[in-house]
């Protein structure tokens, strides 16, 4: 487990952290990549279209994270809006984007998300991997800011009907943010969010990044060039 997942109780708030022109170009961005809907995988070509400026601040803060092989593995992005809302039970993050699938012991089950191979790693291979979300407008109290469970991230996987009773028994943090801010979290940290009150967007965009390498044959699905 990376040093300052161990250190912290399992998130990082990093304010003010992108240039507010870029962030901006970045929301114009979103708006064409999502055309109404509520989120969206994206592929590394749409990275390259993501501020080079972001890109590069993201990776920097990352490399503060996991080490200095951080690189992007898998790009999402979402947004709430009063037409399109919803709610998040707490839960983990435990599927990664792979490029092709291939049996390697420990990894599974498989699936497949817009065409890509997902899969389920052993616990060691998550404990390595840092989330990023930069939030591309203010999240206040109103606007469905991710509530994190201080902590849960060094618990291993938690069961799935047991991810509530165990984030309610944990200090819970709500992660508020500006436009701008970036909040990086253990990917294994527990996480819930609910409905936005608020009557505009709440959009953000989610980069997992990883520094080591699987397990041949597998291979991230990476979004830097090589």
């Amino acid at each position: 487990m990376a040093e300052w997942i161990r250190e912290t109780t399992g998130g990082r708030l990093y304010p003010a952290a992108m240039p507010p022109d870029d962030v901006a170009g970045l929301r114009k961005q979103a708006d064409s990549w999502l055309q109404g809907r509520p989120g969206r995988r994206l592929q590394p070509d749409d990275w390259d279209r993501v501020p080079a400026v972001i890109r590069r601040s993201m990776a920097q803060i990352a490399r503060e994270c996991i080490g200095e092989g951080a690189r992007p593995v898998r790009v999402l992005l979402f947004d709430k809006t009063p037409d399109s809302n919803w709610s998040v039970a707490w839960h983990q993050d435990r599927v990664v984007a792979v490029r092709e699938r291939a049996e390697v012991p420990g990894f599974g089950p498989w699936s497949i998300k817009d065409g890509v191979p997902h899969v389920e790693p052993p616990v060691a291979v998550l404990e390595g991997v840092a989330t990023l979300r930069l939030h591309l407008d203010d999240c206040g109290a109103d606007n469905a800011p991710l509530k994190v469970a201080l902590g849960s991230h060094r618990l291993g996987l938690v069961p799935a009907d047991r991810a509530a009773a165990v984030a309610e028994a944990l200090p819970v943090e709500v992660c508020e943010a500006g436009a701008g801010d970036i909040w990086a979290y253990s990917t294994l940290v527990l996480h819930a969010s609910e409905r936005s009150r608020a009557h505009g967007h709440r959009r953000v965009l989610h980069v997992d990044f990883a520094a080591a390498d699987l397990p041949e044959p597998l291979r991230w699905l990476d979004y830097v060039k090589e």
